[in-house]
């Protein structure tokens, strides 16, 4: 597999760190790849624009830190305005359609889903928007199984929330799905 270089960014609160530690996590115990995963807190964590960094590979990984991804997610108009500069030249950037209007032109893929709205139709609480969207990603890029993500959202979450996540992981996949 070639070498795979994610940032997540978004809004502190919002889950995005919490998505690339689950991402990042299915990857190594569940893929048998290697992956790091860094993340971005200081005042980011109170409402700014916050971002973790991904990197997935099937070789050794010397250098934790993204400087231009292959996937870029923005779930906010903060991050999208702040990250956006970084994509790789035919990479892809991930937006939701509620909080980000992409109307800068960059060299890649622009995908724009309503993951929160179909969170909150589908779901009824914002709280799993993180995994929607790393659903999204999943089958985006392919690079790892949904059900690797499930086996980490059993050991990192409380049983009674598992169906709602897992819902939301399926809801993000199918989105990812419907633009192919």
């Amino acid at each position: 597999m070639a070498r795979l270089r994610l940032v997540f960014s978004g809004s502190g609160g919002q889950g995005v760190i919490t998505a690339a530690i689950v991402f990042a996590e299915a990857a190594v115990i569940h893929e048998n790849l290697t992956a790091v995963q860094s993340q971005s807190y200081g005042p980011e964590a109170r409402g700014g624009a916050t971002r973790s960094d991904v990197i997935i590979s099937d070789k050794d990984i010397h250098f934790p830190k993204v400087t231009q991804p292959n996937v870029l997610v923005c779930l906010t108009q903060e991050a999208y305005n702040k990250f956006y500069p970084i994509i790789r030249p035919g990479g892809l950037l991930l937006t939701d359609t509620r909080f980000v209007e992409t109307a800068r032109k960059v060299d890649a893929r622009q995908r724009e889903l309503p993951m929160y709205q179909t969170v909150m139709d589908q779901v009824g609480k914002p709280i799993v928007f993180n995994i929607c969207m790393l659903g999204a990603v999943i089958g985006l890029t392919g690079v790892i199984k949904p059900a690797s993500v499930v086996k980490v959202l059993e050991t990192r979450i409380p049983g009674a929330f598992l169906e709602m996540n897992q819902k939301a992981l399926e809801l993000g996949v199918g989105l990812a799905e419907s633009l192919n």
